[in-house]
């Protein structure tokens, strides 16, 4: 495995990163501990959570909020491993049915974080991360919030999720005017066929030291062979997505075999090769999965490889603004 600083820190953090959201919904106790030991053994030492997952994401709280951190806290204490890992969670989503069970009040940042902490049975989470840009509480009152936690030992680093690069450039504003190190990371959706990200974001990340964080990195599974397994009748939830890019996807898949790689590997080994990237975050459902994600970290890419891509998943056509004016 190699290993990334994240962000301008210091931390090293594994290429690839262990998503979670499946773990406690898709993935049952005994597969998830499967999965974190895999990882584990392979040098992967970057594991991301959120409070809310381990069920459906939406409004009906009872179902399953909070499985996924609960099972990682009881695969880090019987394995012992909570000093081997980089542990990422984030907050932000509704937690219960009362009006401060969610967003980025100082009251609900202080309640998540306890209540995170004990389901993952640890002192302090590595990263805290704001699963979504809060348009209503200032950025004084989050950042005095995030900084107690701080000081308390309970949060060593701040990030962000899903946030526009204003945001991240507003947020460190005023994290620069408190003396307060702010954000090291932004978890943004990014992978070959939704780049739009690289307008602002990946730019502004660039400029400030933000390490970007790929979620979805094989586009829900559109770029991890997906015209094969519709061939062999594996469509599931992606046959009106395969029929919007099937040519893009035939001409994907024909260059992955003329390469001689899978496709998911493809797709994740060209967000390694953006030096503003510092982990994908997969998510596999099984152990076996996540073994055959592990070839990307060693593929390299040439110029004229990544001009194919280009050709194939055309992105935004550059960075704002020359990607549209003069």
């Amino acid at each position: 495995m190699q290993y990334a600083n994240l962000g301008r820190t210091g931390l090293k953090v594994s290429r690839l990163g262990l998503g979670t959201m499946n773990f406690g919904y898709v993935s049952d106790e005994k597969a998830s501990f499967e999965i974190m030991d895999a990882a584990l053994d392979t040098g992967i030492n970057f594991i991301d959570t959120a409070d809310v997952y381990g069920g459906p994401q939406k409004p009906d709280i009872e179902k399953g909020y909070g499985h996924s951190e609960e099972i990682i806290g009881r695969w880090m204490h019987e394995r012992q491993a909570r000093d081997k890992i980089v542990l990422a969670t984030k907050l932000y989503q509704p937690m219960g049915y009362g009006p401060n069970d969610r967003r980025l009040s100082a009251y609900h940042i202080r309640k998540a974080c306890e209540d995170s902490l004990r389901r993952l049975k640890t002192d302090r989470i590595d990263l805290y991360q704001m699963h979504h840009i809060d348009r209503f509480t200032p950025w004084e009152e989050i950042w005095q919030a995030f900084e107690l936690l701080v000081q308390q030992g309970k949060v060593l680093y701040v990030g962000s999720s899903n946030f526009a690069a204003w945001h991240i450039a507003l947020a460190q504003g005023a994290a620069n005017s408190r003396h307060f190190l702010g954000l090291v990371s932004e978890q943004s959706l990014y992978n070959l066929a939704n780049r739009t990200i690289e307008l602002e974001v990946v730019p502004a990340c660039r400029h400030l030291g933000v390490g970007v964080i790929p979620w979805s990195p094989l586009a829900g599974g559109l770029l991890a062979g997906a015209l094969d397994k519709a061939a062999r009748g594996r469509r599931g939830v992606l046959g009106d997505a395969i029929e919007r890019h099937r040519p893009q996807l035939e001409a994907y898949e024909a260059l992955c075999r003329e390469l001689g790689e899978q496709p998911s590997d493809l797709a994740l080994a060209w967000l390694l090769h953006n030096p503003a990237v510092t982990a994908p975050i997969i998510g596999p459902r099984t152990k076996e999965q996540l073994a055959a994600n592990l070839r990307a970290v060693d593929i390299s890419l040439s110029p004229e490889v990544l001009r194919r891509l280009d050709e194939i998943w055309p992105g935004p056509g550059g960075e704002a603004p020359e990607a549209y004016a003069w």
